[in-house]
């Protein structure tokens, strides 16, 4: 039940924030870089669970998450994509996560969390870096429960 990650990533500590996703070698534009794993548990399933695998999951629907199943399962399952207001990587239905342009070797590997992040109430304090921050009115728009990146790509509309 644990995440895949490409060979050519590996995770280590983050200038953004704790630990992140690196590039180990060049990654293609349209690669797979992570498919996230873990157990699929309603909400209810989920709350009993949050503070030990919190932020491993992802809200897959209104009433599903993936997450893992005991704190045990959280290296395995956790990502490390940081936030990131221009990112490398987008979403590929709810669990794929690819890259969306060519990434070098030694960068980390970020994604949006405006496009996968389902809670419209949960908010954090950008850590990026990119002097270019974006208000809310630059946030992907909602189009039939898919957020549409503003070059039209749909991208999954929960999770993290």
């Amino acid at each position: 039940m644990s995440s895949w990650f490409s060979p050519k990533t590996e995770k280590r500590t983050s200038p953004i924030e704790g630990r992140g996703l690196f590039a180990r070698h060049a990654i293609a534009a349209g690669e797979v870089v992570a498919v996230k794993g873990g157990a699929i548990m309603d909400s209810a399933a989920f709350a009993r669970v949050r503070d030990q695998v919190s932020p491993a999951e992802i809200q897959i629907e209104d009433d599903l998450y993936i997450a893992p199943r005991t704190a045990e399962e959280v290296e395995a399952n956790i990502l490390c994509l940081n936030h990131s207001c221009r990112p490398n990587v987008g979403v590929r239905g709810q669990i794929t996560f690819v890259a969306i342009r060519e990434i070098p070797a030694g960068s980390e590997l970020t994604v949006d969390y405006a496009m996968i992040d389902g809670d419209p109430a949960e908010r954090m304090d950008c850590a990026c870096g990119d002097r270019r921050l974006r208000d809310d009115r630059r946030r992907p728009r909602r189009t039939h429960g898919v957020l549409v990146r503003r070059a039209g790509v749909p991208q999954s509309h929960h999770g993290r």
